[in-house]
């Protein structure tokens, strides 16, 4: 591996090590302020992976967290904060749940309607953004954190009881779909739970993501839309075209970010369904550094944070709040942003350096050819 790539390898890695082992530090700190063992609700977080039933929920909760990240990444990788990917997938399940309670098709085309409706949705949701910005100069920040909170508004009176609502005991639903609409997924006993099907669908999109933005003049154009716009449009790339595009793509899969468990498990849209999925992805977008590899990884600790946090409750002879995951993902975020920007402010430094021992060397030769001559 040449010298070069040797470097860029260390700075993609050093970010996410660097803002991990801060969050275990400082997570540590708050413990030994509380009075209590630094050390003791790792090992009974760690204590939990063996345990299958826990290795499927960690799975599944990941499933989530990974395709609503790919949406907030493409957003990053446009130099696009899109800030509304949780009004976007609230909106796209409720919907998505509405049809499936009242379309009965056959499996092979109600599955598809409805991963077609929960992307459309999403990415009308997101184009508002993405409108206003090219043809006004809207901020999408701005737009999609106002849109999360219409989105808001607009679940709330369409699952109202005299539109879409179906109020089962003190819970408000859209109603149970159609069973041509669920996803089987696999069955790994009673005692162990079920891995939804479309864990498969985030595996499918995270490779999309991948060939659609390092194998393709699309992806190419994107990112280089997202480094400058100025330089994409002498080379005739049509920004505000592709600020549109990438905003209903990002959109779109934060869509389907929820069908996993809608289709999958709950099976219906109801005031018990997560929130807040969408602001937990820009902390795993970023500690993935919007690769699809290093976003799966991020997913997958979020997850395991979450899942296994539980135990601390139960811990004896002390027991630990499980809060404690929270405030270290919280950590995780934090760090994550210095981190980057340290790490970054290193790299232009041994930028320069070697750009100026490269200099000084080519000074060397020219002066020893004229010497010579």
């Amino acid at each position: 591996m040449k010298k070069f790539d040797k470097e860029r390898l260390l700075l993609a890695v050093a970010g996410p090590v660097i803002a991990l082992v801060s969050a275990i530090l400082l997570t540590s700190i708050v413990l030994i302020a509380s009075g209590k063992n630094p050390f003791e609700p790792y090992r009974l977080m760690l204590e939990q992976i063996p345990y299958s039933d826990v290795q499927v929920l960690i799975v599944n909760q990941a499933s989530l967290y990974y395709v609503a990240a790919l949406a907030v990444a493409l957003g990053f990788r446009m130099n696009l904060f899109n800030i509304g990917v949780d009004g976007q997938y609230r909106l796209a399940a409720m919907m998505t749940a509405v049809v499936g309670a009242h379309v009965a098709l056959p499996s092979f085309l109600q599955i598809p309607l409805l991963l077609l409706v929960g992307a459309l949705t999403g990415a009308f949701w997101a184009g508002i953004a993405g409108v206003l910005k090219v043809t006004r100069g809207v901020s999408e920040v701005v737009a999609t954190i106002m849109l999360n909170a219409i989105a808001t508004s607009l679940i709330g009176y369409l699952t109202l009881r005299e539109n879409f609502g179906v109020l089962v005991g003190d819970n408000v639903t859209t109603g149970i779909m159609k069973d041509s609409g669920w996803v089987p997924g696999i069955d790994l006993g009673p005692d162990v739970g079920e891995i939804y099907g479309l864990v498969f669908l985030a595996i499918a999109l995270g490779i999309g993501y991948w060939v659609v933005l390092n194998r393709t003049r699309f992806g190419f154009d994107l990112r280089a839309t997202g480094e400058s716009e100025t330089a994409a449009a002498a080379s005739g790339v049509n920004a505000k075209r592709m600020v549109l595009t990438a905003m209903l793509i990002s959109g779109a899969v934060a869509g389907l970010s929820g069908l996993p468990l809608l289709l999958g498990s709950a099976h219906t849209y109801s005031l018990s369904f997560p929130a807040g999925l969408g602001f937990t992805a820009i902390g795993i977008a970023l500690l993935g550094r919007n690769n699809p590899g290093g976003i799966a990884l991020a997913a997958l600790l979020w997850a395991f944070l979450e899942k296994t946090s539980p135990a601390l409750d139960y811990a004896t002879p002390v027991a630990y709040e499980k809060e404690i995951a929270t405030i270290m993902q919280g950590l995780i975020v934090f760090a994550v942003v210095i981190s980057y920007e340290a790490v970054r402010q290193w790299g232009l430094r041994r930028q320069q350096k070697r750009v100026g021992a490269e200099l000084a060397e080519a000074a060397n030769n020219n002066a020893k050819k004229e010497v010579a001559a």
